[in-house]
């Protein structure tokens, strides 16, 4: 039995579907190709930028340093009229080129911060140095508390924590510290108040920006203090401070003494007070195209010597 050639027209149709698969596929493979490599361009053009925008930020801690050195040459006193005290607004960096962009390009990257006294806000560090609470410093720190709506009670059980964090011996081995339970927490920045029973997220957004841990026990410097710090230390109602800052664009404190004498000794709190600071907050940020970048550090000064602290980025 003869078997029934396959028609021509048939054989042409089979050879174009197979051809059109084969297109398909080659599309398909060298598109997977192009987006792999699209992806790792744009994996390297990310690190770059990253790496670029901790440069100018780490160039801007260098600028924040020298002007704090040269500041402390020519003065002893920090009040905010001192040009470290003057913020940067976001300037564009037009000087900055990049090998393969365009002036365009390099016209987006932009810096901005600015220099702030860090012992202008309350130290939480005063409330209980080397183990020992200081009952003095959680009054004025409850009083802060007050000033901003959150429980003043939060005041004492932040003390609370910090010496059994300080005091309590670390365990030895497993078996000792199942014993003595788990080691309290070490309060060393800002956010760890969550950790105190009774904040929150709400308490700590209303604290923030008059509190800070510093490395040691520091006066607050009553020429650069805000309304509620100053009320904190003093017996002074919010009103009075908020008078008395408004007072301080004439006439800064050019010594512990002057404020001493107008608070007449009855009205304050915390007599630790100076009119110069050794510890500076540095806030930089950086945005480069679709990049950005914030950092915090903390400068310390010591005379015309400068030393970072710590550096955070966010």
């Amino acid at each position: 039995m003869k078997t029934r050639p396959t028609p021509p027209n048939r054989q042409r149709g089979v050879a174009v579907i197979i051809a059109l698969l084969l297109t398909t596929l080659a599309i398909t493979i060298v598109a997977s190709l192009f987006w792999q490599q699209q992806v790792q361009v744009r994996s390297i053009e990310n690190q770059r930028l990253q790496l670029q925008k901790q440069w100018i930020l780490r160039g801007a801690l260098d600028w924040a340093s020298l002007i704090l050195r040269e500041d402390a040459k020519y003065s002893s006193v920090d009040t905010l009229d001192e040009p470290w005290a003057t913020p940067l607004a976001e300037t564009r960096l037009n000087q900055y080129v990049e090998n393969g962009q365009s002036a365009a390009d390099a016209a987006d990257a932009t810096l901005s911060g600015g220099i702030t006294d860090a012992q202008a806000r309350f130290n939480l560090t005063d409330l209980c140095p080397n183990g020992t609470i200081n009952p003095v410093e959680v009054s004025a720190f409850a009083r802060l508390l007050n000033n901003v709506n959150v429980d003043p009670a939060l005041a004492q059980a932040t003390a609370n924590l910090m010496a059994d964090a300080q005091q309590k011996p670390v365990a030895s081995d497993a078996n000792a510290q199942a014993q003595t339970g788990p080691l309290p927490m070490n309060l060393t920045q800002v956010d760890d108040l969550l950790a105190v029973p009774g904040f929150t997220p709400e308490m700590l957004a209303k604290i923030k920006d008059f509190v800070i841990f510093l490395p040691r026990a520091t006066p607050v410097n009553v020429n650069t203090a805000p309304a509620e710090v100053l009320s904190a230390i003093s017996t002074l109602s919010i009103s009075d401070a908020t008078a008395l800052v408004a007072s301080r664009n004439t006439a800064t404190f050019r010594n512990p003494g002057d404020f001493m004498m107008l608070m007449h000794e009855n009205h304050l709190i915390v007599a630790n007070v100076a009119v110069s600071t050794n510890y500076f907050l540095v806030n930089g940020k950086v945005r480069m195209s679709r990049a950005e970048s914030e950092i915090q550090s903390l400068i310390e000064r010591n005379g015309a010597n400068t030393k970072l602290i710590w550096i955070r980025e966010y």
